[in-house]
């Protein structure tokens, strides 16, 4: 029978190497590019396995170690993508031969047409006539070869075949109907439950709506919420109760300041990749916890997102500034870390982490074996800031874990991943008030999926795909704890 250490071990190793093994499946499919690809997301997760692996067996590989694991891990990266990226534009080259081929066997079998629309069934679209037309003329033999239309809801659903690349197709068809109808519809391509791409078009005015002036107040209000909790969070640290001891604010100041200056730079993440793609965020709605200040924040999208391509970018930068934020705040805390630092914690406190207790190892050393260890407050910060990250990265609904998974694969298994954490969150409720918390909050305001994208089937590209499974590892890494006979084993504890 495993021991409960084993199974910890265990798990952590099944998880990645399910992860991989996923990669692998997926990538098959595109022969050597895809293997290539997958052969990165390899390169980007081998330190971590490595490291984690030896520590697991009582191996410790000092920060030298770990800075050549990363070193090499990046110029592998690198070379990989060199040779991705060339192997790519032969694959581009075979690609417009072999269309230009098709291209003009089509001219040849039909030679009077540049597109063929089916008459509307039963039902009309509900979109003027005039419009109608102009959205059909968009469509050709060489673009979107469009066979039957279709009402739905405000617009319509145009079958048909897709004669190019989805993203360039996509942007063509875009610039056409803003061309004829100006801003008045939105095109999206996206797939059938067949699989097939198809197009619908909407009009504009089913966009997101802007944050309204009641609900910029309500995100304030939490702001200040959020900052109340933060030094009282600070405070607890301490030992004592701001609200009760309002006096000693400055003394709180400086934890709370980190960890209000973690959640900023999170968001500054989202605000810039936002940017970036061109897509209006809503305010941020943080949520207080006097547990750890804050859970994070709920942020809407007030645009219609491009691609797939925009949402992974956007949901994986707040977590990313945050989290590297945290784990450069934990890592200055640990080395500056002495007998007299502010505070003593249990040797206890650095089982909660697979994460946060291996680096602690790896850097204090043998001071973990002492029943109080004294660490910086950078220590305190940069943990709960890598909490707060690892929280927000679970792959469920509207969280930057869930965005990240529909990103990289879709509707269908963002969905199942939803339901899946959900289930799990209810499980590990029932020993832990904070699942609890996440699994209601998911439940009520974040289980729903993103909205389509303009241009659905394009799929971010496998470099995207490792980084969004790197970031999901480090997120199990850091909520899964050792345990304690585990812990004795690898030195954290007396």
């Amino acid at each position: 029978m495993l021991t409960s250490e084993t199974s910890i071990i265990a798990t952590v190793l099944l998880v990645a190497f399910g992860i991989l093994s996923w990669g692998f499946y997926r990538a098959r499919p595109f022969g050597k590019l895809g293997v290539l690809a997958w052969l990165q997301s390899v390169v980007l997760m081998a330190p971590w396995l490595l490291f984690f692996g030896l520590f697991a067996t009582g191996i410790y590989i000092n920060i030298v170690g770990i800075l050549f694991l990363v070193v090499a891990s990046a110029g592998l990266y690198i070379f990989l993508g060199k040779k991705l990226r060339a192997e790519g534009q032969e694959a581009i080259l075979k690609e417009r031969a072999t269309a230009r081929l098709a291209a003009n066997s089509s001219d040849e079998a039909n030679p009077a047409d540049s597109a063929v629309i089916a008459e509307i069934k039963a039902e009309a679209p509900p979109i003027p006539e005039d419009d109608l037309n102009a959205i059909k003329s968009i469509f050709g033999i060489d673009t979107f070869f469009a066979t039957e239309t279709i009402a739905y809801q405000e617009g319509a659903i145009f079958k048909g075949n897709l004669r190019g690349e989805p993203e360039a197709i996509h942007n063509r068809l875009s610039a056409s109907l803003q061309e004829r109808l100006g801003d008045q519809y939105r095109l999206f391509l996206i797939e059938n439950t067949d699989g097939k791409p198809v197009v619908i078009v909407l009009p504009s005015r089913n966009d997101p709506r802007p944050t309204s002036a009641s609900q910029k107040a309500f995100a304030g209000i939490l702001l200040v919420a959020t900052i109340a909790t933060s030094l009282e969070a600070s405070g607890i640290l301490l030992n004592f109760d701001l609200f009760s001891q309002p006096e000693r604010f400055l003394e709180a100041l400086p934890i709370a300041s980190g960890i209000l200056a973690i959640l900023v730079g999170h968001e500054i993440g989202h605000w810039l990749l936002a940017r970036r793609h061109q897509v209006r965020l809503s305010w941020p709605f943080f949520l207080p916890a006097v547990q750890i200040g804050s859970f994070g924040a709920i942020t809407r999208f007030e645009s219609l997102l491009p691609n797939r391509k925009a949402l992974f970018d956007i949901a994986l930068a707040g977590p990313a500034t945050g989290g590297i934020l945290s784990l450069l705040m934990l890592i200055a805390g640990l080395l500056l870390s002495h007998q007299g630092s502010l505070f003593q914690v249990p040797n206890q406190f650095f089982q909660g982490s697979i994460l946060v207790g291996s680096l602690a190892r790896v850097v204090l050393g043998s001071a973990l074996q002492s029943p109080l260890v004294n660490v910086h407050p950078l220590v305190i910060i940069g943990w709960l800031g890598l909490v707060i990250t690892a929280l927000n990265l679970m792959p469920a609904g509207q969280l930057d874990g869930g965005r990240i998974i529909q990103a990289i694969y879709g509707r269908k298994t963002a969905g199942r991943a939803t339901l899946a954490t959900l289930i799990l969150l209810g499980i590990v409720s029932l020993a832990n008030n904070l699942a609890m918390y996440w699994a209601i909050v998911i439940l009520l305001l974040q289980r729903d999926l993103e909205r389509p994208s303009l241009n659905e089937v394009s799929e971010p590209d496998d470099a995207r795909a490792a980084l969004g499974l790197l970031a999901l590892f480090l997120m199990i890494t850091t909520l899964l704890p050792l345990t304690p006979g585990l812990a004795g084993r690898l030195g954290i504890g007396g």
